[in-house]
C-alpha cells in the first residue's frame, strides 16, 4: 500500500460522482438504492448545537474520514454526525503503516491525520460542499441534517498552537475559500449558485 495519501482535486471528485450516478446509479460503488434518503415520517430527526439532525447515527473521527469521498460515503449510507479526523499540530509525522496487521489494503494509522492541517481543512471543505451538491441533486430536503463534528489533539498546548488555532477559525469561518471552491465547481455543477452552502463547517 503507498505511504502517502493522494487528494483528489474538488472539481475532478464531483465530475466522477456524477458521471458514476448517471451511468450507473452508483457513487464510489455504493449502488443507489442504498442511499439513506431523509423522509417525514423518519422519527430520527433532532435537534443538535441548535442544528438539524437526519439521523442520530454517524461516524467517529479516524482514518475514514479524512477524505472528503470517505466522508461523503459515510453521508450517502445514512451517517449523519461526522465526527471528522482528529487534526493537532503535529502534522508531518513519519508512521508506520499500518499500524494493525491486516491481510489486504487499510487505512489504519496511528496519531491524526496523516495529511498538513491546511490540506485536512480543504478536504472538509470539499466535502461539505459536495454533500450541498449531492443534496440539491437528488431533490432531498433544502437541509442537509448533517453535523461536521471537529476532533482536535492531543495537549492544550497544541491546541493553542497557530495552526490549530487556524483550523478552529476556518471551521467557523471559511466564507473566502468556500466562494473559492464555489467558483471553481460551477462549470461541473452551474445550479451552485442556487444552493444555499453555510461558511460555517463546524
Amino acid at each position: 500500500m503507498p505511504a502517502n495519501f493522494y487528494r483528489i482535486p474538488a472539481k475532478q471528485l464531483l465530475s466522477i460522482i456524477l458521471k458514476a450516478k448517471k451511468g450507473h446509479n452508483r457513487i464510489f460503488g455504493i449502488p443507489g438504492e442504498l442511499f439513506f434518503i431523509e423522509s417525514e415520517l423518519n422519527n430520527f430527526q433532532l435537534t443538535r448545537f441548535k442544528r438539524l439532525l437526519h439521523n442520530p447515527i454517524g461516524v467517529a473521527a479516524g482514518p475514514h474520514t479524512q477524505l472528503a469521498q470517505n466522508i461523503i460515503s459515510a453521508w450517502l449510507t445514512g451517517a449523519r454526525f461526522i465526527e471528522l479526523k482528529t487534526v493537532q499540530v503535529l502534522d508531518e509525522l513519519e508512521i508506520s503503516k499500518p499500524c494493525i496487521d491486516m491481510q489486504d489494503e487499510g487505512y489504519n494509522c496511528e496519531w491524526s491525520q496523516e495529511l498538513k492541517i491546511q490540506d485536512s481543512f480543504d478536504e472538509y471543505l470539499t466535502a461539505w460542499i459536495l454533500i450541498h451538491i449531492l443534496n440539491h441533486h437528488f431533490g432531498w430536503d433544502k437541509n442537509i441534517g448533517t453535523i461536521f463534528n471537529m476532533s482536535v489533539g492531543y495537549n492544550l498546548e497544541g491546541i493553542k498552537s497557530e495552526k490549530v488555532q487556524w483550523f478552529f477559525n476556518k471551521m467557523n469561518y471559511c466564507k473566502p475559500e468556500l466562494e473559492e471552491k464555489i467558483e471553481e465547481l460551477k462549470s461541473v455543477y452551474p445550479e451552485i449558485h442556487n444552493i444555499d452552502i453555510p461558511h460555517q463547517i463546524s
